[in-house]
């Protein structure tokens, strides 16, 4: 019984919050990628580094790092597709 109450309790609570928000690429950033984005290349902010990459796309962009590259882990340590997406993005607008 206490079991159900506590099942019904939870469910109740995700059904409150609604829905998941989107993932903020600022804070992605910050938490993900700044430490080596900031002393390794592609630095952020470098628009001649950065330019042939924004013309590849945010999705190719996305997959590269979703595979990692070089020396940056799969994911460059983000959590999920969502939040890599969302970290590439904020990096290219930052570097055009």
């Amino acid at each position: 019984m206490k079991r159900a109450l506590f099942v019904a309790g939870v469910v109740a609570a995700l059904v409150a919050a609604g829905p998941v928000a989107a993932a903020d690429g600022k804070t992605v950033y910050e938490q993900s990628c700044k430490g080596c984005h900031t002393a390794m290349k592609p630095k952020t902010g470098d628009k001649e580094a950065w330019a042939p990459l924004i013309k590849q796309g945010a999705d190719t962009l996305t997959a590269s790092v979703i595979k990692g590259k070089g020396m940056m882990p799969p994911r460059g340590k983000a959590a999920s597709d969502a939040d890599v997406k969302a970290a590439v993005e904020y990096m290219m607008s930052q570097s055009r």
